[in-house]
């Protein structure tokens, strides 16, 4: 399966890991710069140029995950069947590519949402296999360092991404509160030079790797993945009815004054820590259990959010967001490597597209709920700015404390960790 030969009781390097997991990782570096200097000023956008309402935004950038959560189903099931991961992630990274020019022609919140949903597609149809491909390349005692180096890569690759973006908007309009068009059309030229390297790397560098088992048409059936994943995504499911999308935590930031370049470098920040805390988090996950880790990463969400809802300065939100990364570090790429701790190797395309199905379903109500909690719709105007984290970190406790007494099988092979 692999070419690494790692005893339990030894610690891994990731000099060890193989060329699979480092053209993954890169990949996910240069889609990341692409992505993260235009989405993350996206919602300011919608809010400051084109005067959207927040329950609009949070339609569709849940709208967005949940369209591309029946792909990453889709192609999760494709490349168990077909025993192909490569060539679907490589599609699905180039749908994304292609997408992103047509940002800059976009002049109504309808628009903008049609290009949105065409990025989500691509990552819908790209996610499942490229998770499984690192997963079929390394060894169970590498796999939460393979996934937590994939994390760090992905997460240094939003940093600079954010950077770039704050260079950009600093020089174009210094400290302006708001976003200007003008501004948002220039960054979205910047972002297409990574959009396609991220294209090249994954299709000059990685390869299939067989795995045991048959591929043969694999139905879709929680029963066949085992009682532990099915338990696992029920949690995951409350946890994630709470996670609205980050961009109401750019909203929050600018509600208490922070200013666009001020909430760039915040958010370049809070990527530093997350790149930082993914490896060794990875690494700590193969040593002493994926569950302690995740438990954890939601713990810490649930007090941020918590946070959120009660912060009254902009230098509580700058603290806050900084250490939100130590949530994504801890239990993102975690809880990946998890999916592929509860399932048959012979479907384990078919659990990350199960996973991230979950996860993108409940995202568009998350986000809506988020929206309609903080301005509310039509006549009614929300409960304001704080509603939705204290919502969402309600959730997030309540999903911790089901995973910490969960007393199932969590890892195969390893139950004396848990």
């Amino acid at each position: 399966m692999t070419d690494i030969s790692i005893k339990p009781d030894q610690r891994a390097s990731i000099k060890q890991l193989p060329r699979n997991v480092w053209a993954v990782s890169l990949t996910s570096f240069f889609m990341d710069v692409s992505s993260e200097m235009v989405i993350n000023i996206l919602p300011l956008f919608l809010a400051n140029v084109l005067g959207v309402q927040t329950s609009i935004i949070g339609l569709i950038e849940g709208m967005a995950e949940s369209i591309a959560s029946i792909l990453k189903l889709f192609s999760g099931w494709l490349s168990d069947k077909l025993g192909e991961r490569k060539w679907i992630a490589v599609i699905g990274y180039g749908l994304s590519a292609i997408s992103k020019p047509f940002f800059y022609f976009a002049n109504s919140w309808e628009a903008i949402a049609a290009v949105r949903w065409i990025d989500r597609a691509g990552k819908g149809i790209r996610t499942a296999p490229r998770d499984a491909l690192v997963a079929d390349s390394v060894t169970p005692e590498t796999r939460g360092l393979a996934f937590g180096l994939h994390r760090a890569m992905d997460t240094a690759g939003a940093m600079v991404g954010i950077l770039i973006a704050l260079l950009a908007v600093w020089l174009a309009q210094k400290n302006s509160l708001d976003l200007i068009r003008p501004t948002f059309q220039t960054i979205v030229l910047i972002s297409l030079l990574p959009a396609l390297l991220a294209v090249l790397s994954l299709a000059i560098g990685a390869k299939d790797v067989p795995v045991n088992g048959q591929r043969a048409a694999p139905k879709f059936s929680l029963r066949s993945m085992g009682r532990p994943f099915t338990v696992f995504l029920v949690i995951v499911s409350i946890f994630t009815l709470g996670n609205s999308s980050d961009a109401f935590l750019v909203l929050r930031a600018q509600n208490l004054g922070i200013s666009v370049t001020g909430i760039l470098l915040m958010l370049a920040m809070f990527n530093l820590i997350y790149s930082l805390i993914s490896t060794p988090a990875g690494s700590l996950s193969d040593r002493i259990g994926r569950k302690r880790l995740v438990v954890g990463g939601w713990l810490v969400y649930a007090a941020i959010y918590l946070g959120f809802a009660f912060a009254q300065a902009a230098w509580q939100v700058w603290a806050l967001y900084v250490v939100y990364g130590l949530y994504y570090g801890m239990a993102f790429g975690t809880a990946n490597a998890l999916v592929a701790d509860l399932v048959p190797e012979n479907l384990r395309g078919t659990a990350f597209g199960t996973y991230n199905a979950v996860i993108g379903v409940l995202t568009f109500p998350a986000s809506f709920i988020a929206g309609l909690l903080w301005q509310g719709i039509g006549a009614w105007h929300g409960f304001g700015p704080s509603a939705p984290f204290l919502f969402g970190g309600s959730l997030a406790l309540i999903a911790a404390l089901l995973m910490a007494f969960w007393l199932g099988r969590v890892q195969p092979g390893q139950e004396n960790k848990d």
